[in-house]
């Protein structure tokens, strides 16, 4: 009912709180202190005013920008220890053993093609570079950061538990329950009838069509994810093919380096524009399922949007940590998709350098992208169209400027349309952070750098560029928690398998230990290549050139574990393969139940409430127990003063006052 009901039938354009006359100024400084100690890029460097954003838009609003900074402040220490993981692999890069192995061109090792009959032999050599950089991202100390960011998560959510309280607290908003629910007015047909005042009751049935309707279009939509996905796949195997043929020496030498930058730039451009697409969606099969109140609709709204977005920016993300160079097969039979495509491998150094740049190349170009052109560059053309729409041909801005009503000029601003996509941009940079942080450990500090900027821009927009919103009561983040405790839940398990079937790092391990004849990693890279016999290429499938500088190429190796074609069971996996694949599951389990042993004792350790909060609290329940005690004796005392009172009158009663009053039988006087 009221302005809500209006909005929903279209009587009213728009509803909204005019923002305050005494500390808004238009077309100069808009909210002077708010723009001063907030919104300014000069203060990066200084605490949110948390209490003044609360005052002046709401408690939901001012929730959103503690937990930002919450976020952001512990981003420092994960993006120090990232930066340090990383420096300690560019120190490392000389020593290490398998690398050396590799740029040696003593050892004189023969590849296999890496596609059937226009690419041909190589020399191990030639991937020194890939393999130096892999070094970077793939050692040792990648394992501990994989332990500590999953330590980071669950001291992130307890810091943020217990600021919340405080802030719950401060605002005085720890002995409210939930608020009123209001009527949902963001529905279609249906639902309007029902918040204007009709009664219509909806039963399961009559939503049944909406719940079929969203369950098989969501199905559709992350199919059509992993088709474009597919797509890229095709078009890096189709890429690489044709730049082997081509006449140009530098394309053929930098075959890889292209293929792989040219594709995450594909996937980036897919997954923003996707993005914008199934938010839209989302949003339509919410309505579709006529949710009674506003906050059904916005976990609803929620829920979807962070499947569809979820899928959509992790899928490529996915398949190259777990599946690329898992479906290949072996020369002389390989695995073919759609006819004649060879599944592609990974480089020699592994699938890991890959991964890295996908990541990096996402996660800069979310946030460049999305800040600068979404949140930036469109909002301020929006307000633009608004202001010409709304000035008249013949008078001068200036002019019309002065005679606008306010509720004019606020209109020219943008509408809020709530904190979902901040929110829902937070929670993927999240996801980046601590899922594949084993391939990428700076992507804390690329995160910590964002959001130091994102804050500010997110301030300039509420303080410039938005009409002032309708303050909310709140205490909590509401569903966004949850999504972060499972995102850091499920961190842990993939970045055990990251470690153990992605990176090299479990093969290397049991080499050391199992197989090495010193203890070290010298002859590790001749260990984990098999040999292959050119004679038994398929007729259709051999390369055109069988002569590599000259020489007949007659044995090839390969990056498997794999019996010799001399043996009595030739290409089948060898016993060391099933070696290495008992200590990767191995490693996944003791990873998994170690980290969240730690994670749980970290937890526990822990309180949720901080121990002055908690004694404050104490104080005042013992308080307002005292302050009851005390009204309930003092109405006791009144009612037995006023019963004595009446015992005593002669006026209330049919006895003489020299003749006492006659108990009832039952003895009870109240």
């Amino acid at each position: 009912t009221g302005i809500s009901s209006l909005l929903a039938n279209g009587v009213y354009t728009s509803a909204f709180p005019l923002h305050d006359v005494s500390i808004y100024i238009y077309d100069n400084t808009p909210l002077p202190l708010l723009y001063e100690e907030w919104a300014s890029y000069s203060v990066f460097y200084k605490y949110q005013p948390i209490a003044l954003i609360r005052k002046y838009y709401g408690e939901k609003v001012g929730l959103y920008f503690a937990w930002l900074g919450v976020y952001t402040q512990m981003l420092i220490p994960a993006a120090i220890v990232g930066v340090i993981v990383f420096l300690y692999g560019c120190a490392t890069v000389d020593d290490n053993i398998p690398s050396m192995e590799i740029c040696d061109p003593r050892n004189n090792i023969t590849m296999c093609p890496l596609c059937d009959r226009v690419c041909g032999y190589w020399k191990l050599a030639t991937a020194c570079g890939t393999a130096r950089a892999s070094h970077l991202f793939d050692n040792p100390a990648t394992v501990f950061f994989s332990v500590f960011m999953s330590l980071w998560a669950v001291l992130f959510m307890e810091h943020w538990k217990r600021r919340q309280v405080r802030l719950n607290y401060m605002w005085g908003m720890t002995d409210i329950g939930e608020e009123e629910e209001v009527r949902c007015h963001r529905c279609s047909k249906p639902c309007l009838k029902l918040c204007s005042g009709e009664k219509i009751k909806l039963t399961c049935t009559d939503r049944l069509p909406a719940y079929l309707t969203t369950v098989v279009t969501m199905a559709f939509l992350i199919a059509v994810t992993f088709a474009i996905v597919f797509g890229v796949i095709l078009y890096r195997i189709s890429i690489k093919t044709a730049l082997h043929l081509s006449d140009y020496p530098a394309a053929r030498y930098n075959v890889r380096a292209v293929v792989k930058t040219t594709a995450a730039i594909i996937n980036l451009i897919v997954i923003i524009i996707l993005d914008e697409i199934y938010g839209a969606i989302a949003r339509w099969l919410t309505r579709l399922e006529v949710p009674k109140t506003d906050k059904s609709f916005e976990e609803r709204l929620i829920f979807k949007t962070f499947i569809l977005k979820f899928v959509n920016a992790f899928t490529p993300i996915v398949y190259l940590a777990f599946f690329r160079g898992r479906l290949v097969g072996r020369p002389g039979n390989y695995l073919y998709v759609v006819g004649s495509y060879r599944m592609e491998e990974c480089a020699h150094g592994g699938c890991l350098m890959e991964l890295c740049i996908q990541l990096c190349i996402t996660m800069l170009g979310k946030q460049l992208i999305q800040n600068n052109l979404f949140e930036v560059g469109i909002p301020k053309l929006k307000k633009l169209l608004r202001r010409r729409k709304t000035e008249s041909a013949t008078k001068q801005a200036e002019e019309l400027n002065k005679t606008l009503q306010r509720h004019e000029k606020d209109h020219i601003l943008g509408p809020f349309v709530g904190l979902g996509p901040e929110y829902m941009e937070m929670i993927i940079q999240f996801g980046m952070v601590t899922l594949f942080v084993a391939s990428f450990p700076l992507a804390p500090l690329f995160a910590l750098l964002n959001n130091i900027i994102e804050i500010r821009l997110d301030a300039k927009k509420f303080v410039m560029e938005l009409r002032r919103p309708i303050a909310v009561r709140a205490k909590d983040i509401g569903i966004w928690y949850k999504l972060l405790r499972g995102l850091s839940k499920v961190a842990v398990i993939v970045n055990a398998f990251v470690i153990s079937f992605t990176s090299d790092f479990i093969p290397r391990l049991v080499y050391q230990y199992m197989y090495s004849n010193d203890g070290t990693m010298h002859g590790f890279i001749n260990h984990s290549l098999a040999y292959f016999n050119v004679s038994d290429f398929q007729p259709d499938k051999e390369p055109n050139q069988s002569h590599y500088h000259g020489y007949k190429v007659e044995i090839c190796r390969y990056k498997d574990y794999r019996e010799p074609p001399w043996s009595s069971t030739p290409y089948e996996l060898s016993k060391e393969f099933w070696a290495v694949l008992a200590a990767r599951l191995a490693f996944v389990i003791v990873f998994q139940n170690v980290v969240m042993l730690m994670s749980d004792f970290v937890d526990w350790l822990i309180p949720g409430i901080p121990k002055d909060i908690s004694l404050q609290l104490h104080k005042e329940r013992v308080l307002m127990v005292e302050l009851f005690m005390k009204e309930e004796k003092g109405k006791r005392l009144a009612l037995q003063e006023n019963r004595h009172k009446d015992s005593s009158s002669p006026f209330l009663t049919n006895q003489s006052p020299s003749q006492p009053r006659s108990r009832p039988s039952h003895g009870n006087w109240f």
